[in-house]
This record gives structure tokens, sequence and C-alpha cells, in this order.
């Protein structure tokens, strides 16, 4: 049978009371020390004293009567009882009563005395029901014994000794219990039931629900869990609501290519068309609409490339100046039929350490972008040039004003400023994905600007000292 395990309230609790009980015992066992070892301690010393004290002053001459007298008055007015005798076989007969489990003079002690040596006595005393100490001590005429005394005193019980500090160590000890399980009670409420709801809540979230959030009522170390917790399954909701929506966008992406590809192969399949020229424009429909899904695959593939934890930069001295020059040389046809003038503001001299194949792909997607939603007969603005240690690139056209919302959304997977998502412009809506992924994995900033007249700036700074880039180049050195 398997054992039930404590669980963690369960196991405080015991720690708690264990605390209690251990006070409380060491209480206890603080008292019976102070009782053995202090007060038992103090009585031997002050016998042995009392009885030296008295054997000395009756040191010389013979035990008389009047002696006697003065040591019975004493043993009146002193707290220890004294007995006094001339004989040594009359201490039994003056203490008839046995001191544990033996009478007060044994044969073995008889020889000390005799030679003057006092003999130390302790044990129970059934006649006066508690414990005794006493000592014998022999009174010599300074070369014999000539009598002997038996000084004792009955010891207190440890309730007798502590008679006033009992009833404050009572007080003090329910008091201590009564604070003990107050405090129990706030721990169990502070402690317990936030980690019970945390529990709970972890449940909730390893089934899918994110909605729910931790009441943070304390600033504690729970509280400060909690607080961790919200953060993370607001993390978590805001993943898996992006995930939805990118599966949701890839679906809607991969669905309309697909679609013109079936319904087209079907076509040149069954031979539902009138002519050659009807059969060639399917079959470039077809091969348009493939080279559509692959560049979406790639731009999804190269996007995830970019966000693996392990991606690095090759590095290398690029004319940066000449290298924009080059990729707008690219889009030069596409420009020309749509009308679109280039104006470059550019320093050719400027000369960055950098990936050149980031930077031209930073290029292109801008560039591309800027081509396919710009006016026609318009002109397209490069500027291109070093400002306070930092590479800066703007790029602006003439198109369509957007909206604040809408540059916040640019830059996010699929997303394009074409409602119906046409097929006009054959954008995948992650061109400018992954320039932002490459901008920020540099420390750099994309800003896009209403620059107002319909004109749209998308301004790139990137710094041309990059630790993570020179930490990665010094890695592979």
């Amino acid at each position: 049978m398997r054992k039930r395990k404590l669980s963690f309230g369960e196991k405080n609790i015991l720690l708690l009371m264990g605390s209690v009980a251990f006070s409380m015992l060491f209480a206890f066992g603080f008292l019976h020390f102070l009782y053995k070892d202090l007060y038992l301690n103090t009585i031997r010393e002050s016998v042995e004293t009392q009885g030296q004290r008295t054997a000395t002053h009756y040191h010389y001459g013979e035990l008389t009567e009047d002696i006697i007298e003065k040591i019975h008055w004493y043993n009146v007015v002193s707290d220890y009882e004294v007995i006094v005798v001339n004989q040594l076989d009359e201490l039994n007969t003056s203490f008839p009563y046995k001191i544990g489990k033996t009478n007060l003079l044994e044969e073995s002690e008889r020889e000390a005395l005799m030679n003057g040596e006092p003999i130390m006595k302790e044990g129970y005393v059934e006649h006066f029901e508690r414990d005794v100490i006493g000592a014998i001590y022999p009174i010599t005429d300074g070369s014999a014994p000539i009598g002997f005394i038996f000084i004792y005193v009955p010891l207190a019980g440890l309730s007798q000794v502590f008679t006033t500090s009992i009833p404050i160590l009572l007080v003090g000890g329910l008091l201590f219990f009564v604070g003990m399980a107050y405090l129990i009670n706030r721990i169990r409420k502070s402690l317990f039931r936030p980690l019970v709801s945390l529990q709970e809540m972890s449940r909730e979230v390893s089934k899918g629900n994110f909605t729910n959030r931790l009441t943070v009522k304390q600033l504690d170390e729970i509280g400060q869990m909690s607080m961790a917790f919200n953060e993370m399954t607001e993390a978590l909701q805001h993943q898996e609501e992006q995930k939805r929506e990118f599966l949701s966008n890839v679906v809607h992406e991969l669905r309309t290519p697909l679609t013109y590809i079936m319904g087209y192969a079907e076509i040149v399949k069954n031979g539902l068309y009138t002519s050659a020229e009807e059969e060639k424009k399917y079959l470039e429909t077809i091969e348009l609409e493939v080279k559509r899904l692959k560049k979406l695959l790639a731009d999804l593939a190269e996007l995830t490339y970019l966000q693996d934890e392990f991606y690095h930069f090759h590095r290398e001295p690029i004319a940066v100046g000449q290298l924009l020059y080059d990729t707008a040389e690219l889009f030069r046809h596409l420009a020309l039929k749509k009308g679109i003038a280039y104006q470059f503001q550019v320093d050719e001299e400027l000369i960055i350490v950098n990936d050149p194949k980031r930077i031209q792909q930073v290029f292109y997607n801008l560039i591309d972008n800027a081509i396919k939603y710009a006016y026609a007969d318009s002109v397209i603005e490069y500027a291109l040039k070093e400002t306070d240690g930092c590479l800066s690139f703007e790029i602006t056209n003439k198109g369509p004003t957007l909206s604040e919302q809408e540059i916040k959304q640019l830059g996010q997977r699929f997303f394009r400023t074409d409602k119906a998502r046409t097929r006009h412009t054959g954008g995948t809506g992650l061109g400018l994905s992954i320039v932002k992924e490459i901008i920020q994995l540099q420390n750099g900033t994309l800003e896009i600007i209403n620059s107002g007249g319909e004109r749209i700036t998308f301004k790139v700074i990137l710094p041309l000292e990059n630790e993570k880039m020179a930490k990665e180049e010094r890695g592979r050195q």
C-alpha cells in the first residue's frame, strides 16, 4: 500500500507545531537545569560551608552541654537542621530515617569520620517526603574526634523553588501558544491559500485556459510569484493568440493559390479551353501561383531561421552606398513600368562592417514594399548616411496614407494594409517581418512615419558598433 505523502501546508503546520513543542520542552528542561545545577549546587555549597564553620568553631576543648545548647540554638534560628552527638553510634539514633535506601551512617563511612574527614549525604527521605542534602563533620580536640555534627536541609520541590516563576511561565507559555496559533492561521491564509490558487490556476493553464488571473493582495515572495505567474499566463495567452492568427493566416495564404492551381489544373486536365493561348494562360497562372507558394515558404523559413537563438551574422566590410545602388537597380524595370523615379542622397564613402546578405535583405524588402504601394508616376527617395555612430537609412514613397493602428501592426506576420488581400501586389505579408527581425537582432530600430501629403517614410537606424555581432565574431575566431 502506497503511503500518502504530506502536503506542503501539512509540513509547514507540523514544523510550526514542532517548534512550539520544542520551545515548551526547552523551557521545561531549562527549569530542571536551574533546579539541579544551580539550586542543588547552591545548597550543597551552603551545607558544606555551614558545617565547616560549625565544626571549626568548636575545634578545641570538650563538647560540653553549653556548647551543645548553643548548637541547638543555632539550629532554631537558622534554615538548617543540626544534630550534635558525642558518640558516632548516636547518629543513627538521632536521625533514624533512611537516606535513599541506607541508614545515615554506614560502616564504610566510620573510618573516614574517625580520621577527621567529613561525609556528604544526599538522597530521598520518606519521612520528609523530599530529598535531603546534609554533611557529617567531626569535632576534634586537635588530635581526636570529641563529637560529631550532622547538618542537613530538606530540599524544596521544583514547584516550591519556582513558586513565583511558574505562574509567569504558564501565562507566558499560554500567550505564546495563542500567539503561535494566530501566527499559524495568518500564515495559512497568506501562504497556503495563494499556493492553492496558484495550483488551481496552473491546472487551468495546462488545459489551455489563459483567461483567468490570480488576485494579488500582498507584495511578499508569494505575491511576487503570483504576479510573475500572471505575466507568464498573459504572455502565453498572447502567444496562443499569435499562433492561432499565424495558422489562420497561413491557411488563408495557402488556400488562395492552391484553389487557383487546382481549378486551372482541372480545366487543363479535362481540356476545358477553347484555344492554345487560353491553355497557355492557365498554365502560366498555375506557374505564378506555384512561385507564390515557394516565396511564401521561403519567407517563413527565413523568418524562422532569423528567430533561431543560434543565429549569427557573417561580418565583413561593406561599401553600403554601392550595395544600395545595386539593390535598387534590381527593381528598375518594375519602377519604370509604374513610371516611378529614384532620388538618392547617399554618402558614397561610407564603409560599415556588417553582414552584406542581411543588409541587402533589408534594402530589398523595403524597396520592394515601397514600389508595390507607391502611386504611379511618383518619386521614391533614398537617404543613406552615418548619424551619431549609427547607420541611418530612409526610404520615402508617395502612397496610401496609413493609420496609427496600421503603423503599429506593420511588421507583424502576414499583415498587409490591403484589407481585401487582393493578389495584384503579390506580397506575402512577411517581408517587413523579416526586416524588423534583422534590425532587432542588431539592436536597431525601424520607424514608420506619415510625412504628410501621402508620403510614407521607413527609417532604419543600425548601431555601427554592435556588441552582439562583435561577440559572435570573436567566438568564431
